[in-house]
């Protein structure tokens, strides 16, 4: 099982999933946009890719140039050569804008554990069946894909009270999740010591929230890792055939 994992910032990784794919013995290439590593032109090799967050936004193309090639290869990977892909947070709206869609600024950023309702379309879809209808995630984003109402391909599948496309999917085989299901014990500190992230949480809750908002990511933990593996297995079993 052959990997690319896109990533904006270094300590923002497939998390837990990540650990699973490695006793999965998994081979994972790690691509480090903001360090200035390339992906790779032959993109047909890997069996999946996942995409994950970042403290940049997708239309930050003069900043961050790489972002153009990065928008580019995704749209390579999940329309042309229809491989399994997997969008976290900046990799969701990423997606979300690679089929069509527009990332806007959120009316009010989502911060903190909070809830995610499916809808009916999670009943027969191949990753979240086995989820229950709501969920606490953790959130930490204050922009959202939207306008993919027209696109006959996009399953909608979850939402939030500020969010709708909180989980949509793109055909079979392309997913974007919008909150963070592959956290562990470390995530919520480890992020807070990047600027962008810690400013938006102050500003949402506070200043000092940082310690509170870890304490409830601990006490979500264990739910969190459980769905992190239900969603691995059945990408793996039922999209990767593996």
């Amino acid at each position: 099982m052959k990997i690319i994992v896109l990533q904006h910032i270094k300590i923002e990784d497939p998390g837990f999933i990540k650990d699973l794919m490695i006793e999965d013995g998994a081979k994972i290439t790690t691509i480090e946009l903001d360090e200035g590593e390339k992906i790779p032109k032959n993109l047909n090799e890997y069996d999946a890719m996942f995409c994950m967050g970042g403290p940049m936004d997708t239309w930050m193309e003069n900043k961050y140039p790489w972002l153009i090639n990065e928008k580019e290869k995704i749209k390579e990977f999940v329309i042309d050569l229809k491989k399994p892909y997997l969008g976290f947070c900046l990799g969701c709206q990423l997606l979300g804008e690679v089929v069509g869609g527009k990332v806007v600024k959120t009316n009010n950023p989502e911060i903190g554990m909070l809830d995610v309702s499916f809808n009916k379309n999670k009943e027969n879809d191949i990753l979240f069946s086995d989820f229950p209808d709501k969920i606490n995630s953790l959130q930490w984003h204050s922009y959202e894909v939207k306008g993919l109402e027209n696109n006959e391909d996009i399953i909608l599948l979850a939402s939030s009270p500020e969010t709708k496309y909180q989980i949509f999917r793109y055909q079979h085989h392309a997913y974007g999740i919008q909150f963070h299901i592959e956290i562990k014990d470390t995530t919520v500190k480890d992020w807070g010591c990047v600027l962008e992230y810690k400013s938006a949480l102050e500003k949402k809750l506070g200043y000092g929230a940082l310690e509170k908002f870890d304490n409830e990511a601990q006490i979500n933990m264990t739910k969190m890792n459980k769905y992190s593996k239900i969603l691995y297995s059945k990408f793996k079993s039922d999209i990767l055939k593996i």
